[in-house]
């Protein structure tokens, strides 16, 4: 049987248009309504009230927000009074990430569990910690009976993200003490929900794609307690819950390596400003989960997928350097694919000389190519990163560095990995949430303000008048 593309919004109004409920004076109304609902803001009186928009400084960076000890970003140095760009680092906790998956891929052991443990307690573990943290999380590795019939197979969407965060909003239900924001506390329900992450996921999964099959195919893999948790998730997404050790090794790095950005990435402020009003760890996970959502922040990765298809399409000779330009171009002028006219996966708001998470990426996806016979789309794909950059530059003027970001290659090794595209934000997810947690508590420990930042009026006042006198 043919599987059933979701549905989008116009589906849905054509579906209600058809049915006997359908209002169209109500549709007409309310269109009439949104048209009432305020103008755009002038961008040019950010300047005149000196209002960093979107919380960014004049030169992209972010505006100073909170301390923090979990992690670091750093993409320029300061020589002879001068900021200059440099190779992007990220440490967690202090350590070089290039060390930490170094140290993974030379021993060739899965690093997720163990980055989990560091983000989390600040220190790496010892051999004996790291396997009582592992018992840990692989006992919790469960959800409560008739949780998957009862919540997640009830109502599918073709939302993952939105089928995880109705079940972590469902989980408190069955929390025995859900509302106790104590340290420990909070790290229980942070590594129940830690290990119940992978589940959801593949769970909410399983019953979008039994949706789109009309009901006719379903199947639902437990966990197995000594995998890690990439292999879990490779274990519960494949019906026949086959893969190789490659495989889980590399989607195991992807988890590391987005486990972790910063307090001010979108999802993990999110986790903090939500943390500071005191409520409990379900709400601000589900929270975070929503910010991830976003196509600004979570779907990135999606985008380049869906855009190098799009090359794909409509470049005859994808070796033919010249031809991928003109068709860059276009892309860059609004004139080719989505009309936006971004080059997904090139650039980023803190790194410019490189990101590395994506020059570790670089290295381990040119194996997973070759054991994938992909080869031509990996030369596709370095081609575009090589040639964007200076065709950005041009177009907008710039002497800004670019370089490929993590979501230039990560949604190529999903693909690769045979991992629906409805499952890259989810993923994503089960790797960020370890971040999430870590900012949780340390908002929890160390201040007990709440968050709130203020926003300029720029409206006028006026009198008010009696409904009678008011003109139509």
């Amino acid at each position: 049987m043919n599987k059933k593309k979701p549905l989008t919004y116009p589906d849905i109004v054509s579906i209600v248009k058809n049915s006997k409920d359908y209002d169209a004076e109500m549709l007409s109304r309310i269109s009439l309504l949104s048209e009432r609902c305020g103008e755009k803001i002038d961008l040019s009186l950010y300047d005149r009230y000196d209002v960093r928009r979107g919380l960014r400084n004049p030169d992209g960076t972010g505006v100073l927000a909170g301390l923090t000890r979990i992690s670091e970003i750093r993409s320029k140095e300061t020589v002879n009074g001068e900021e200059i760009p440099i190779d992007g680092e990220l440490f967690y906790r202090g350590y070089s990430l290039r060390d930490l998956v170094n140290g993974f891929t030379k021993d060739k052991r899965f690093g997720f569990e163990e980055t989990t443990y560091l983000l989390l307690f600040g220190d790496l573990p010892n051999s004996e910690e790291l396997n009582d943290f592992c018992d840990i999380l692989s006992k919790y590795r469960t959800l409560p009976t008739t949780f998957v019939r009862d919540l997640i197979m009830k109502a599918p969407n073709s939302s993952i993200m939105n089928l995880m965060s109705r079940g972590v909003l469902s989980l408190y239900s069955f929390d025995t003490d859900p509302d106790n924001i104590s340290i420990p506390n909070v790290l229980r329900q942070s590594l129940q929900l830690i290990s119940r992450f992978p589940m959801l996921a593949a769970y909410s999964y399983q019953a979008y794609e039994y949706y789109l099959n009309g009901g006719n195919s379903f199947h639902i893999h437990d966990p197995v307690p000594e995998l890690s948790t990439a292999e879990n998730i490779l274990y519960m997404l494949r019906k026949d819950s086959k893969y190789t050790k490659l495989e889980a090794r590399i989607l195991d790095q992807v988890l590391v390596l987005h486990a972790e950005h910063g307090g001010g990435n979108n999802s993990s402020f999110t986790a903090r400003v939500v943390s500071s009003s005191g409520t409990d760890t379900y709400s601000a996970i589900s929270a975070a989960m929503g910010s991830l959502k976003g196509p600004k922040h979570g779907g990135a990765n999606a985008k380049v997928c869906q855009m190098m298809d799009d090359i794909k399409a409509n470049v005859e000779n994808w070796k033919d350097e010249e031809e991928l330009r003109d068709y860059l171009g276009r892309i860059i002028d609004g004139k080719a694919f989505d009309g936006s006219g971004l080059i997904y996966g090139i650039g980023h708001a803190v790194y410019s000389k490189s990101d590395p998470r994506a020059d570790i990426l670089r290295r381990s996806v040119k194996d997973l190519a070759n054991e994938k016979h992909r080869e031509d789309e990996l030369l596709l794909y370095s081609m575009v990163e090589r040639i964007s950059p200076e065709l950005i530059m041009k177009k907008h003027e710039s002497r800004k560095l670019m370089s490929a970001n993590i979501d230039f290659y990560s949604g190529f090794i999903y693909s690769m990995l045979d991992i629906p595209q409805e499952m890259f934000t989810p993923i994503f997810a089960i790797s960020r949430i370890s971040g999430w947690c870590a900012h949780r508590i340390e908002e929890l420990l160390s201040d007990s303000r709440i968050i709130r930042p203020t926003y300029n009026p720029i409206m006028p006042h006026r009198e008010y008048t009696d409904l009678s006198d008011r003109t139509q």
